[in-house]
């Protein structure tokens, strides 16, 4: 009598690459059971904006983000949000 296969289980891992070798080998029709629907989303993907800068801006930014170990879009992400930390604070203090 041969005995009846046992069911894969799912991988319990944050990890990106195990996950992926794990789907590469199996179906997920097979985990009807144990899936469920996600509604809000999983991956959030972050809106970029572009700013026209002169050439001697752009090296302005860059000399200040060497100097402080990051990239220049750190630290002008690292700038907006100071911005908006400030702008925020001016508003509540008004109320």
């Amino acid at each position: 009598m041969a005995k009846p296969m046992k069911k894969p289980k799912l991988p319990i891992t944050d990890s990106i690459e195990l996950l992926a070798k794990f789907w590469d080998t199996h179906d997920s029709t097979d985990f009807d059971d144990d899936l469920e629907e996600v509604v809000v989303p999983v991956f959030v993907r972050r809106a970029g904006i572009q700013i026209p800068l002169a050439a001697r801006e752009v090296k302005a930014v860059e000399q200040i983000a060497e100097t402080r170990g990051v990239s220049r879009e750190e630290l002008v992400r690292d700038w907006v949000l100071q911005q908006i930390a400030r702008r925020s604070n001016g508003r509540s203090k008004n109320r």
